[in-house]
C-alpha cells in the first residue's frame, strides 16, 4: 500500500459520515462534560459540521455540490488545528486531553500526510498530457 493512500473515495464514504457520528456520539459515552462544558460540545458542535461539510463537498457521497474537494480538506485540517490548540486554550487533561490530541494529530495526518494526490500517479498519465510538438 503506498504512503498516500487515503483517495477522494476512502475519505467520501469511509471517513466523513464515521467521523462525524463520533464526534456526536463521543463526548456522550466517554463523558467528557465532566471535564467541562467546551470539552464537550466542542465535539458535538463540530459533528453536526462534520455532517454537513461532505453533503456540500464535490465528492461522491456530496448531495450539494458547491465545496471543492480540496477546500473541504483545508476544512478538515483547520479542525485538526483546533482541536490540538483546543488542549492548551482549554486546559484540557485527563481523556479530554487525550481525546482532541489523538483526534488532531489523526485528521492532520489524514487529510494531508495519508492523502492521496488527485493527479495522475503514472508517468504515462503525465507523458499522455504532455504536448508533443
Amino acid at each position: 500500500m503506498p504512503f498516500r493512500f487515503v483517495t477522494k473515495n476512502i475519505h467520501a464514504y469511509l471517513i466523513d459520515y464515521p467521523v462525524a457520528v463520533v464526534l456526536l456520539v463521543a463526548p456522550f459515552a466517554l463523558k467528557l462534560g465532566q471535564s467541562g462544558q467546551v470539552a464537550m460540545w466542542l465535539s458535538v458542535i463540530t459533528g453536526v459540521a462534520a455532517l454537513i461539510l461532505p453533503m456540500l463537498t464535490n465528492h461522491p457521497t456530496g448531495i450539494i455540490r458547491v465545496i471543492p474537494y480540496s477546500v473541504h480538506l483545508w476544512v478538515d485540517r483547520a479542525v485538526g488545528v483546533v482541536f490540538l490548540a483546543a488542549l492548551f486554550v482549554f486546559s484540557f487533561s485527563g481523556i479530554a486531553a487525550w481525546y482532541y490530541g489523538v483526534l488532531g494529530v489523526a485528521v492532520i495526518l489524514t487529510t494531508s500526510v495519508f492523502n492521496a494526490s488527485e493527479q495522475p500517479a503514472s508517468p504515462l498519465g503525465a507523458m499522455n498530457s504532455r504536448k508533443v510538438v
